[in-house]
């Protein structure tokens, strides 16, 4: 199977796309072009948002609008008006560092991972949204985090060192806590880095390759299931959509792509969908922690 465009759009760093069943709308992100997009496979609508920093996620919370993910922390996003409101803080001892994948967990708790925006320094870190609206470094530590994604039970969290190209699987209690995990699947250098995970209902865990041409799909126990070609090398996520839930959508890169290999990959950066068997889980809303405000 080969993934097929649905948006041309050249996004610099296509990222966190996510289906939000009460809009029945994808939202992804172009990072590095500083901004949000939706897209409406029903009506075939297309909006855009400037954001002012990178948004590394933009996931919707409980109480309307969405919690954005940026350089400074986290932010209110209101798409009505297109207003950003900042409201928390993270690592601002850490200037060169950004935010970057997010996922929501069964209790409305938001996991998220930084990252050295530069690429170079160890510095990425996992973290949880505590209840009181403080971020909980979780560990983690990593150059590029990227992830997070939850099993459909609830118990377990799978983490990716993008560079160390190593998925790690955590137990997760109902407290949200985590045990010092375990390595759930490598990728050889030859395939490319991974980038973001996703689950589906049978708790098979999707993965964009980064310079890799494609998405795989791992089973619960570490085997490699599948895989879905892409016609460009910079695949960054999956998420699953649509009113059953069994539309792929994986949003792309062109980021670190010169102009030979641009020219010949001119639906680099361009968000891409596939049919799937299995569908994949309704997403949560952030509803912890929200109402702090600095």
């Amino acid at each position: 199977m080969t993934a097929e465009p649905v948006w041309a759009l050249a996004t610099e760093l296509g990222e966190g796309p996510v289906w939000v069943g009460r809009d029945s709308a994808l939202w992804f992100t172009d990072i590095k072009g500083q901004r949000i997009h939706r897209f409406d496979p029903a009506s075939g609508d297309r909006g855009s948002w400037d954001a002012p920093g990178m948004p590394g996620f933009a996931l919707p919370a409980a109480d309307g609008g969405f919690v954005v993910g940026m350089a400074d922390g986290l932010h209110r996003f209101d798409p009505a008006d297109g207003s950003f409101a900042h409201f928390m803080g993270v690592e601002p001892e850490l200037p060169r560092n950004r935010l970057n994948d997010a996922v929501v967990d069964h209790a409305g708790r938001l996991w998220f991972g930084t990252m050295d925006n530069d690429e170079q320094a160890s510095s990425g870190m996992l973290y949880r949204l505590h209840h009181d609206g403080a971020p909980r470094a979780m560990g983690g530590q990593c150059v590029i985090t990227n992830g997070p994604a939850i099993s459909p039970d609830g118990a377990t969290l799978y983490h990716v060192d993008t560079l160390g190209r190593t998925i790690h699987a955590f137990a997760l209690d109902a407290d949200g806590g985590i045990d010092a995990g375990r390595v759930f699947a490598t990728i050889d250098p030859a395939d490319g880095h991974p980038d973001g995970v996703s689950m589906d209902s049978e708790g098979h865990v999707w993965v964009g390759l980064y310079g890799g041409w494609c998405a795989r799909r791992y089973a619960p126990d570490g085997t490699l299931v599948d895989s879905v070609s892409f016609p460009v090398a910079n695949v960054t996520k999956v998420a699953f959509g649509g009113p059953d839930l069994r539309t792929a959508f994986a949003t792309t890169a062109r980021q670190g792509l010169d102009a030979e290999a641009l020219a010949a990959q001119p639906l680099a950066g361009a968000l891409f969908s596939f049919p799937v068997a299995v569908p994949g889980l309704a997403g949560h809303e952030v509803a912890v922690g929200l109402t702090r405000a600095e």
